[in-house]
């Protein structure tokens, strides 16, 4: 049997193979033979069985075809990172299509059987981008692309399976990617020494298995997400020269050996924890001196959190004037006779402390009283006395009330009591937001001015806030009649929710008041317009957006609904997704507003005012025919915006005829229609579009606006699609610009390699 290799394929040929190979090195051998005379010579001396294999093989052609030994997937993936780190001579062997990188032992490869197991490409000089296919990538554990000089965001595609990452030490820049949530096998995570900015993101909360984690030498900004606390598993931590503010608790409860948060602009105390790690280094921040203060009384520790065991010396040392915190165990066994009995003779000492107060105050109003009984009209002492007792107790705890709910740092505990009755349990609500009183809003509105105002919307006006500090926010002023009684219960829970949305394409809830029946939502200010006003108001005439911002709009919208569905637990639906809640920054960037604003009105609701009649392009069938809205019902208002961004055309439009007023009838059937499609594109555009990218633009807002809600597609594969039409007009624009063509209006007949500017 003989082995060869005709171009991308292995042949398996069963001859005599001195003679194939006799004939093939005097060149009478140009292609795999079909067996004949060798056959017949060897048939007489084999069993039926094998003779019965060898007539299959003559019929079929006489040769078993391998296509490669690798997994075609894989293939297809490393051609994809071939292409976009544009093809460098660093990478012998390798292909932008087919090739066989397992069995031609591609340069910095690992295999395991026919799937790829690991890329190691460290310190090669590579530039470029990763590409839009790493996610195909099912088996690599290990992609080590570090020292390098690659550019652009991290995409979302990273290997889903890997247990190593290291990008550091490249040129990388936007933020983490939300897939990293679930890279639940993720061990060593390094993207240090990059340019990536904006927040953190809380994506850490499903890595138990993290135990490495470097964001070194980066521009992060922002607090430390939450969902640090579940990195149970971690044992070193680098974070230092970043931007990174506020307090760093979060890290307290964790067991690290390794600890670098320095040159940061992080405040608060340091948390006495911190005194048992090995390596620790915190310098360069503005950390308070005093003491930090004692945790709140009787507060349960957080669940799901991991613990830490300290010895009542560690406890003493690190600050002698503070009690055991909640989240200390005490491990009662380990226990000896000194410490117990000083615990014992210090909680007699502080049930005294409480105790002794109140009988002297006791006896002093007792005392009181009788006097006060004198004249109190015949009535008795005893109940006189009882009276005014209850109503000092009651002053007391309703001061207590007021002490323990006062807010702590930037985090506030809302008690909330469902039921009528009150008796049900009290759910402590997480609002990570600053809380503001009116007044210093009204300050920083001009008492909410007209001047000031800056959109109206259906839950009220929306006014720009001038902070005494120079900082501007915008103020959403929440109008009363538009939350009813049943679901103003649910407004802190709300408030909540939106305080722990971290996504550089969501509008990020800086603050909020609730003072004197006042509902004042705070965000971060965006000063550019919404997506509406750019798209069909005349003012904006002058500000074209072109097919390349459209394509980030639609992009960084989808990156904002997929976080929202699918990394947001429990999911969170927006249930007003359109082009006015999309506001816009002065890069064009897209960031979206009101999420979880909506879910304030009951998800059946059929109220019909000015504004959710405006809705209505936007709303999907199954909500106009039962009123229930589900994730579905987004990817639906999604698909409409895109089309918003295709045509320039507004979802309705009653001054059009009548069968072009609605926008989704009208467009539908001429999606997959390249002569109707060209006709459909915004005017405006003037015809400067790649028709490629027009197509498939088309193609992703055909699948969200299918009328049944189970054909459209989760948002995690719109962003796929965007992502990868993103990067191949990148390719094709960098290829482009090498041969210097000049930019013209694209025709039907027109290539992709035709196009210079995307």
């Amino acid at each position: 049997m003989v082995r060869e290799k005709v171009g991308d394929k292995y042949f398996y040929i069963l001859v005599d193979e001195a003679q194939y190979f006799s004939k093939r090195d005097r060149g009478e051998m140009t292609h795999p033979p079909r067996f004949s005379m060798e056959i017949g010579r060897l048939a007489a001396a084999l069993p039926s069985s094998i003779l019965l294999l060898l007539l299959l093989m003559i019929i079929t052609g006489g040769a078993v075809v391998v296509e490669s030994a690798t997994d075609s997937s894989d293939v297809r993936a490393l051609g994809v990172l071939y292409t976009s780190l544009n093809s460098p001579p660093q990478l012998p062997g390798w292909k932008p299509i087919g090739g066989d990188p397992c069995g031609d032992s591609w340069k910095g490869i690992s295999c395991s059987g026919s799937a790829v197991t690991a890329i190691q490409l460290s310190g090669l000089g590579l530039n470029g981008s990763l590409g839009y296919l790493l996610s195909d990538l099912l088996s690599v554990t290990t992609l080590d692309l570090s020292n390098n000089n690659i550019q652009e965001t991290i995409p979302y595609q990273l290997p889903p399976n890997v247990i190593y990452l290291n990008l550091a030490g490249n040129n990388l820049s936007g933020n983490l990617p939300y897939s990293i949530s679930n890279m639940a096998q993720l061990n060593y995570l390094n993207l240090s020494h990059n340019q990536l900015s904006q927040s953190i993101g809380d994506i850490f909360r499903n890595l138990r298995s993290l135990s490495d984690l470097d964001l070194s030498f980066d521009n992060f900004t922002g607090d430390l997400p939450n969902s640090f606390g579940y990195l149970s598993n971690l044992s070193n931590l680098f974070l230092q020269s970043n931007q990174l503010t506020g307090p760093v608790d979060v890290l307290a409860n964790l067991s690290l050996s390794s600890l670098n948060i320095a040159a940061n602009h992080f405040t608060g105390w340091i948390p006495p924890e911190f005194s048992s790690i090995q390596n620790l280094e915190l310098g360069g921040n503005s950390f308070s001196n005093s003491l930090a203060p004692p945790p709140p009384l009787y507060m349960p520790p957080p669940p799901s959190r991991p613990h830490r065991v300290h010895s009542s010396s560690q406890a003493s040392r690190h600050a002698p004037q503070r009690s055991l915190p909640q989240d200390h165990v005490i491990d009662h066994k380990r226990l000896t006779t000194g410490p117990l009995i000083g615990i014992i003779i210090g909680s007699i000492l502080g049930l005294l402390c409480i105790i002794l107060p109140s009988l002297v105050l006791c006896l002093h109003k007792v005392h009181k009283s009788e006097d006060i009984s004198a004249n109190d009209h015949g009535r008795p002492a005893a109940v006189a006395t009882n009276t005014v007792i209850a109503k000092e107790m009651h002053e007391q705890r309703l001061k207590s009330s007021i002490t323990t709910t006062k807010p702590m740092a930037d985090t506030v505990i809302v008690e909330k009591t469902h039921g009528k009755s009150g008796a049900s349990k009290r759910p402590k609500v997480p609002i990570t937001a600053t809380p503001y009183t009116v007044a210093s809003l009204q300050l920083a509105t001009n008492s909410f001015s007209q001047d000031f105002l800056v959109g109206e919307g259906s839950f009220g006006r929306v006014y720009r806030a001038e902070l005494p500090n120079g900082k501007v926010l915008a103020v959403k002023k929440i109008d009363s009649v538009s939350i009813s009684l049943q679901e103003e219960d649910n407004f802190l829970e709300a408030i909540s929710t939106m305080s722990r949305l971290r996504h550089p394409n969501i509008v990020i809830l800086s603050g909020y008041c609730i003072e004197y029946g006042q509902r004042l939502l705070v965000y971060e200010y965006i000063g550019n317009g919404t997506l509406h006003d750019k798209l069909h108001f005349t003012d904006f005439s002058s500000k074209i957006l072109s097919w390349n911002a459209r394509v980030r709009v639609a992009l960084g919208t989808a990156k904002a609904l997929e976080y929202l569905h699918e990394v947001c637990l429990p999911a969170v639906v927006h249930r007003n997704f359109k082009a006015s809640n999309i506001l816009l920054d002065e890069e064009l960037n897209p960031h979206l507003s009101d999420c979880c604003l909506a879910a304030l009105r009951p998800n059946t609701e059929r109220q019909v005012s000015t504004e959710v009649a405006g809705s209505f392009g936007y709303s999907a069938p199954e909500f106009a025919m039962s009123g229930v809205y589900t994730i579905k019902s987004d990817v639906y208002s999604f698909g409409v915006v895109m089309l918003e961004l295709l045509t320039g055309r507004k979802p309705l439009d009653s001054s059009r005829a009548r069968s072009e007023q609605s926008l989704v009838r009208w467009a539908s059937p001429q999606l997959h229609d390249i002569d109707a499609l060209s006709k459909m594109v915004d005017p405006a555009l003037n015809g400067m579009y790649p028709a490629k990218s027009l197509s498939r633009f088309a193609d992703i807002i055909a699948l969200c606006v299918q009328p049944e809600p189970e054909f459209r597609p989760p948002m995690s594969e719109v962003v796929q699609q965007l992502v990868r039409l993103v990067q191949r007009a990148s390719v094709v624009r960098r290829h482009s610009d090498e041969l210097g063509f000049s930019y013209r209006v694209p025709d039907q007949n027109t290539s992709m390699s035709e196009i210079s500017k995307f």
